[in-house]
């Protein structure tokens, strides 16, 4: 060994690098890759929103009416004055008793009910579903949603799970139109991001998400990606007077400019941002440019559990150019912020929405 490799060796660079001793890096899994940025940038504390906040996608966290206050004071914090709470299966009972839970702070929350698939098919099935959606608006709900299809049809509905049924099902415009007729959008998940589609090996760039979350498409009647947004437009096209809006901006973060021809084609297609943050600061320019051209139908939304450091993640991401995020979702992708306009962020934090929802 030479005098020049031994001091490489002692000083401790030398050995993995010439196969002398094993690499530690070899036993780290991915799954447990923590990185902590070293990088000497701005990191901006946003805790609450520049401007007013209606937040159009959330769920139903809580447990009691005390856990209500909580979340409450939250949203007090955090600048949201109203959030919209939907669920996949809230249909008689369930919905009422969500509805009372939140009744001490009516002001605060919206309501969202879904599609009964009781006897679907039947001669009067539409009927029937409509009669719930007309007992539900009188209880407080102002929209449908959220209806869910990754592959199956919209397994998330109860109390009878509606497998096989599409979107674009004919037996489905009936109920599409009243929700038309009464200024009620239709909030869908369509798909997941394109990495759960893909195969897991070392080329998915999503890999430990898309591992986590994979949708197996061999599963008997399971529509892979395509498919469900060929479906998902074809609903779009057919009820041209119902507004739509898609969920995580329809699972398309990695191709926004196949989301903005759909925008472009469609005047009834509105999306959130709602859980899909990571996916859209991994590319912040290409994301910026989305926001501005589209900005009068893009919706806040969160999709997560309140807390103050998950609204303030949301804020950071839109109102900073801050660089080299990493959040606990970031597919150990780091993000950059959207440094979004005043006049852009006051449009998807409230604006665009009490539009949608004609004071609602």
């Amino acid at each position: 060994m030479t005098l020049a490799l031994a001091a490489l060796v002692s000083c401790g660079r030398g050995e993995d690098a010439w196969g002398l001793q094993d690499n530690p890096a070899d036993r780290i899994l991915l799954k447990d890759y923590r990185p902590k940025s070293v990088f000497n940038v701005p990191v901006t504390l946003v805790e609450k929103a520049k401007y007013p906040v209606i937040d159009m996608h959330t769920h139903d966290y809580v447990g009691t009416k005390e856990e209500v206050a909580s979340v409450v004071d939250l949203m007090d914090k955090a600048g949201i004055e109203v959030g919209h709470i939907m669920h996949c299966n809230w249909i008689g009972e369930p919905f009422d008793v969500v509805v009372e839970k939140y009744s001490g702070y009516k002001d605060r929350f919206r309501f969202w009910c879904c599609i009964d698939y009781t006897g679907f098919g039947q001669d009067d099935w539409a009927d029937r579903a409509i009669a719930e959606l007309e007992r539900c608006r009188e209880m407080g709900a102002v929209g449908i949603g959220e209806l869910g299809d990754k592959g199956l049809g919209d397994m998330y509905a109860r109390p009878v799970e509606g497998k096989g049924i599409r979107l674009n099902d004919p037996k489905l415009r009936p109920v599409l139109a009243w929700a038309a007729e009464h200024g009620w959008p239709v909030s869908v998940h369509i798909a997941e991001p394109i990495w759960m589609y893909e195969a897991v090996d070392e080329r998915n760039d999503g890999l430990m998400n898309g591992a986590k979350w994979q949708v197996d498409t061999t599963v008997e009647g399971c529509m892979g990606y395509d498919r469900l947004m060929e479906m998902f437009e074809d609903a779009v096209a057919s009820n041209p007077n119902t507004i739509f809006i898609a969920d995580h901006l329809l699972n398309m973060s990695h191709d926004l400019t196949r989301l903005g021809r759909l925008m472009d084609k469609y005047r009834n297609l509105y999306v959130d941002i709602s859980g899909r943050f990571s996916e859209s600061s991994v590319t912040p320019r290409a994301t910026r440019a989305f926001m501005l051209k589209y900005q009068d139908r893009i919706l806040y939304g969160t999709d997560n559990t309140p807390s103050e450091s998950m609204y303030a993640h949301t804020f950071r991401i839109m109102e900073t150019a801050d660089e080299h995020i990493y959040s606990d979702d970031s597919y150990h992708w780091a993000l950059s912020g959207w440094d979004l306009p005043d006049s852009v962020l006051k449009k998807i934090y409230r604006d665009n929405a009490l539009g949608l929802m004609s004071g609602k």
